[in-house]
This record gives C-alpha cells, structure tokens and sequence, in this order.
C-alpha cells in the first residue's frame, strides 16, 4: 500500500537518490526499494551511509558560518526530504528572519517538504532541476522568497557528482554566478576517489540502475567547477574538516567527499 503522503504518479519501484539519502539519516519517507539499495551501498563499501551524516553536519555547519556573516537567503538546490538539521531550521535559528528556498527534482521530496514547511512564511519548497538554472531562477516560488538582487548562499551540497560531464557543470555554476548579487555565495560538496577505490566503484555501478547516475571527480577537476566563483578559506577541504578541528576529521573514508564555500567573483 502506497502512503497518503505519497504523489499521485510517483515510482516506488526504482530507487531514488533523495529517498535513499533519508534513508541514510534515518528518516522516514522512503520505500523498501530505497531500503535495500542504501542496505546493499553500505555491504560492497563499509562505512558509506556515513557519508550521508557527514555532509549533513558540513552543510549546518556552512549555514551558520553563512548566517553569521550575514547571508539571509538560501537557495538549497537538491535539498531532498526534509529531516532533522534542515538548512531553515539552521538560519531561522541564528536569525528568525531567513528566507529558503528549497529545490528539488524528487516530488516525493518536494511534496513533504512543503509539509513541513505549510505555516513557515519565509520557506518554501519547489520542483526543480538543476540542470536548467534559468528555470529555478526563475520560479515564483524562488523570486515570492528571495530577492536575487541582494546576497544569497546558493547550496549545492551532494548535487553536483549526479550531473554529468555533458550537462556542463561549470556553465551551471557560472549561471548562478550571473544571476546572483555581489556577496552571493554557494557551497558544494562533491565525491571524489576514495581510498576504497573498489567500494566506491561498487556503489557507483548501484546508482547506474537509478535515473541519476553518479559519477566521481578529482578534486582538481571539482575545483574547475568554481572557476566563476572565489574561493574562500580553508578552501576545497574533505568535509569533515570544513571549519572543524582537524582531530575529529581523521577518518581516511572521510576524505571521499570535499566541500567548500566560494564567493561570487566581482565583476
């Protein structure tokens, strides 16, 4: 039986990639599908659901050294299902007055975020691809919240390893760079090559059979990514070393993921 919380039309049938990372943080909306395929990530490399917790605690920690600067707008682009530690509980927190956005290309996510977010006027939840920024930029729902001509962290955090090469990673980027005001800011992390190589191969032929494959790049290759965009200190780090104490980052798989927080470049 199909939960009432569920879209009309949405398959429970494939694994999804936003279900499969609730999964991972112990969240509740995802279906045996996702289950099973986060419980056979986890067998052929042990130690992966950790990921899911690490760039959870990276991005609370972005958003509040965001919020102390400043930033009071958040797009979070492939926030997926809302669970503890989202980016407007982090920002309302630290300031009552923060504006988010939430974009995501699942309705599953999309549809319990708004949920969430039904008695929370500076929140919002909207459908959305990443792969087509203008489209974002100019959703209602976006331009309802924030105002593009004042500072906004733009989030991209666990997104960019699920587009490809062909959909030009760089030229989405340097889209939001366009849009945004000076002082904007986007954070991303993003997989690189892990010391278990094998593990991660194994994990990234399961995404194979989902509709967003995954794909891992040298952080060299992540940092091109950025090129219209500044980066700030420590600079492109693995994530749990992000503003943290390196003592309580030293756990090799940790490395597997860096991250990092870029301004926009002047122009």
């Amino acid at each position: 039986m199909v939960p009432d919380w569920v879209p009309d039309g949405v398959d429970i049938t494939t694994p999804n990639a936003a279900r499969v990372y609730d999964y991972a943080l112990g969240g509740l909306h995802n279906f045996e599908v996702d289950r099973r395929f986060a419980d056979e990530a986890e067998r052929v490399w042990p130690g992966v659901s950790q990921l899911a917790h690490d760039n959870r605690a990276f991005l609370g920690r972005v958003v509040r050294w965001l919020a102390s600067t400043g930033v009071r707008q958040f797009l979070d682009i492939g926030s997926g299902i809302p669970t503890l530690g989202n980016v407007h509980e982090v920002a309302q927190h630290a300031a009552a007055d923060a504006r988010v956005v939430y974009v995501d290309i699942d309705p599953v996510a999309v549809a319990h975020s708004r949920r969430i977010l039904h008695d929370n006027r500076f929140a919002a939840a909207t459908q959305g691809d990443l792969r087509r920024p203008q489209d974002i930029l100019s959703n209602p729902e976006v331009n309802r919240l924030l105002d593009l001509s004042e500072p906004v962290a733009v989030l991209m955090v666990a997104v960019l390893h699920f587009l490809d090469d062909s959909d030009d990673p760089p030229g989405v980027l340097q889209q939001f760079a366009d849009a945004t005001a000076p002082g904007s800011y986007v954070a991303i992390s993003h997989a690189v090559p892990a010391i278990d190589a094998a593990g991660q191969e194994n994990v990234r032929r399961l995404y194979e059979r989902t509709p967003t494959a995954f794909h891992v790049r040298s952080a060299a290759h992540v940092a091109e990514l950025l090129a219209g965009w500044q980066m700030l200190d420590p600079g492109l780090v693995p994530i749990s070393a992000w503003h943290q104490d390196p003592d309580d980052a030293d756990d090799p798989e940790q490395r597997s993921a860096v991250g990092g927080v870029a301004r926009r470049s002047a122009r």
